[in-house]
């Protein structure tokens, strides 16, 4: 045994090294700078931890997160009889904790020393580095360096300055889990390390399954299913908000699912107790803001959920690296919904405009990964600069796309159009500039969609390159180039169709879980009800809520009361006779119902729901109602369609009768009477402008909670 695998052996106890570790080490060791690109889970802490027990004086780590560097430090702990071999200096210490950490680096104590970017830049944090024996200074989360990265965070950039306040010879190594080529070119520049050795393992993670489904009404009792398929395994799910996070984490223990939250909005003291139960296994899942995981070193992880769209491909790809860190099976379930990126875009509406730029850019990068039907793990690789080759591993199926493949299409005569028509001069373009000068031919489906979809298949396929300083800007490679000279067949699927009601085409995502024979009867059994009332069949019950019923399979009135959109008034009226064709439908096909899938739910929204209907009944006019809640006004008329679709009576002719008169009121009557459909665009294109879609809501409310 060499002495390095021995030094690995004695001071971690383990037997042999990963991936690049060995050569990272070593270079280290020699004296020389490193930049390392390394996935999460392939052991990146190793690559500077080993070196700094080994080497002389002590190697300064600059980290982000008080909650890595705390669960870094616990990690070297337990391989040592001495506490003070590891510290922490950030602003969570007291006086005398940070005095007793610089005694024990200036007496040689200390081998490693995790430091906040935002401590690393004090003055007085300077000063006693300068007397300190530093060995070398690791960059953990190097892409927060770069503005283009996903992290950014403005004190990384200032790491280079005060390195030359302290000693400009000190050895760096750079470490980071996502870089685009962009991002590592930012990083080497930044840190004037461009004499560093690079060390790049492949960013394909084998053992992961990429999936999207799409986000809608019946997300949360999928997300319950998908837990309960999963059962005693440890997962994390990603939310946007803490309000989210908390929302959340309260319905899945309602449901019997051992949850904690984490968001940076928790007392401390609450995080990091709910941190230390997960990594203990004394609770199954931990739903949190992107904060959490950050080298969190729990290897059992065996799902990640992201419950609303990622800020960044980089971000995803990070934080589904949590899952599967011992090799073992690891599912990475996105939600998507374009709504997600459009509060996205509007919450990057206020940032600055080269930030919001970015931001915006790394967004549509996101829907086009979660729209596109190309492979994932192929776009995921392509992304950051690798290129997928499926016959090294047996991994080909591991993502939806890819496991149900759509038909596909030879676009070789499109795809040399596009590149002799926009390529032929060598220089980047926009990519919204080449679209919006392409042939479309309605007929045959070639739209700007497929344009693009023909596009993303180039860039991953090889044929195009992103420009690394400008995603928005493609120019074409040398093997598209060698396409022109030699065309052959170019095949592609069209993307991924997310429609307003979040069905996504390819993808059995709805089909897994409702039962289309019993959907039907039910429809049938709604039109029966609807003619013997002289009523539309959305007035008993709308689409959405029959659909619930064939996921939940309600036996008795309880049940059928959490039925989505459905009421105490629809209960009474209609509950029985739905609820003696489901039970019947349930003999007839020996169906074995999971009595454990009924989403319960708190009684948040109840208050709310009250406090709207006593404002109606106060004859309060709706756009003050509106104001009042500070909330726009589309969102308070969902909010009653909510409730008189669900069978409660709210009486708002008040409103109604200050902006339509007598006759227009009769004539909308009539419509939505005789109408099959309730959706509104069927009523704005047969009153062709008559009235707005203010109007034609505002009066639906009316007309459902009158006849219904």
């Amino acid at each position: 045994m060499d002495s390095l695998k021995s030094q690995l052996k004695e001071k971690f106890g383990f037997t042999s090294f990963k991936n690049l570790q060995e050569p990272i080490i070593n270079n280290l060791l020699e004296g020389n700078n490193s930049f390392v690109i390394m996935p999460t889970g392939g052991g990146k802490s190793l690559c500077y931890q080993l070196p700094a027990m080994i080497l002389d004086g002590t190697a300064i780590v600059v980290s982000p997160l008080i909650a890595l560097m705390k669960n870094q430090v616990d990690l070297i702990r337990t391989n040592s009889t001495k506490d003070s071999i590891a510290h922490v200096l950030n602003s969570t210490l007291s006086k005398d904790e940070i005095e007793k950490v610089k005694n024990d680096v200036l007496t040689k104590k200390t081998k490693v020393l995790f430091v906040a970017p935002e401590t690393l830049s004090k003055t007085n944090t300077i000063e006693f580095l300068k007397k300190s024996n530093i060995s070398f200074l690791a960059i953990d989360e190097a892409h927060c360096i770069s503005e283009w990265g996903h992290d950014f965070r403005p004190e990384y950039r200032k790491i280079r300055d005060i390195i030359d306040q302290i000693n400009s010879n000190i050895k760096i190594i750079a470490l980071t889990a996502t870089a685009t080529p962009k991002v590592q070119d930012d990083i080497i520049k930044n840190l004037k390390i461009d004499n560093s050795k690079i060390f790049k393992s492949s960013f394909n993670r084998h053992n992961l399954y990429y999936e999207v489904r799409a986000k809608n009404d019946n997300t949360d009792i999928d997300l319950l299913k998908f837990i309960k398929s999963n059962q005693n395994e440890s997962g994390i799910i990603y939310c946007l908000s803490r309000k989210n996070v908390e929302e959340l984490s309260q319905l899945l223990n309602m449901n019997g699912v051992k949850s904690l939250p984490y968001h940076a909005g928790l007392e401390k003291k609450n995080r990091e107790e709910n941190q230390d139960k997960f990594l203990k296994d004394e609770c199954d899942v931990i739903v949190a803001t992107i904060a959490f995981g950050m080298g969190i070193d729990k290897p059992d992880v065996r799902y990640v959920v992201h419950y609303s769209v990622p800020k960044s491909i980089e971000g995803y790809y990070q934080e589904t690296g949590r899952a599967g860190r011992d090799g073992g099976k690891g599912h990475c379930l996105m939600y998507y919904s374009y709504k997600d990126v459009e509060k996205l875009e509007k919450l990057l509406s206020k940032k600055k405009s080269s930030e919001r730029n970015i931001g915006v850019m790394l967004l549509k990068e996101v829907a086009n990964f979660a729209e596109s039907s190309i492979s994932r793990r192929k776009f995921l690789l392509s992304y950051f600069g690798e290129k997928y080759d499926p016959n090294i591993n047996n991994d080909h199926e591991m993502d939806d796309n890819s496991k149900n493949e759509k038909k596909k299409i030879n676009v070789k005569d499109q795809l040399l159009i596009l590149l002799k028509n926009h390529f032929l001069n060598n220089k980047k373009v926009l990519i919204k500039e080449i679209v919006k000068n392409l042939p479309f031919d309605e007929k045959d489906g070639i739209d700007e969609k497929f344009w693009r979809t023909i596009i993303t298949y180039s860039v991953v396929e090889g044929l195009l390159e992103k420009d690394i300083s400008d995603f928005n800007s493609i120019k074409i490679s040398n093997s598209g180039k060698e396409f022109i000279s030699n065309p052959k067949e170019f095949y592609v699927s069209r993307d991924n169709d997310f429609s307003k009601t979040g069905k996504i085409e390819n993808q059995s995502v709805k089909a897994s879980v409702i039962d289309n024979d019993l959907f039907n009867k039910l429809k049938i059994l709604r039109k029966e009800i609807a003619k013997s009332r002289s009523l539309p069949p959305y007035a008993i019950f709308q689409e959405f809520s029959l659909e619930d019923m064939t996921y939940k399979y309600p036996e008795t009135i309880d049940e059928f009361k959490n039925i989505n959109g459905v009421g105490e008034g629809k209960v009474n009226k209609f509950g029985s006779q739905f609820i003696e064709l489901i039970k019947k439908h349930i003999q007839e096909n020996n169906i074995k119902k999971s009595h454990d899938i009924i989403l319960r739910t708190a009684g948040s929204k109840s208050s709310k729901k009250l406090s709207l209907i006593q404002n109606v009944d106060k004859k309060i006019p709706l756009d003050e109602i509106s104001e009042s809640r500070g909330i726009e006004f589309n969102v308070l008329l969902s909010e009653l369609e909510s409730i008189v679709f669900s069978g409660t009576k709210l009486n708002i002719d008040y409103y109604v009768d200050d902006i339509l008169d007598e006759d227009q009121q009769e004539e909308l009557h009539e419509y939505f009477l005789e109408s099959e459909s309730e959706d509104i665009l069927y009523a704005l294109k047969e009153f062709d402008g008559d009235y707005d879609e203010e109007e034609l809501r505002i009066f639906r409310v009316k007309f459902i909670s009158d006849v219904s």
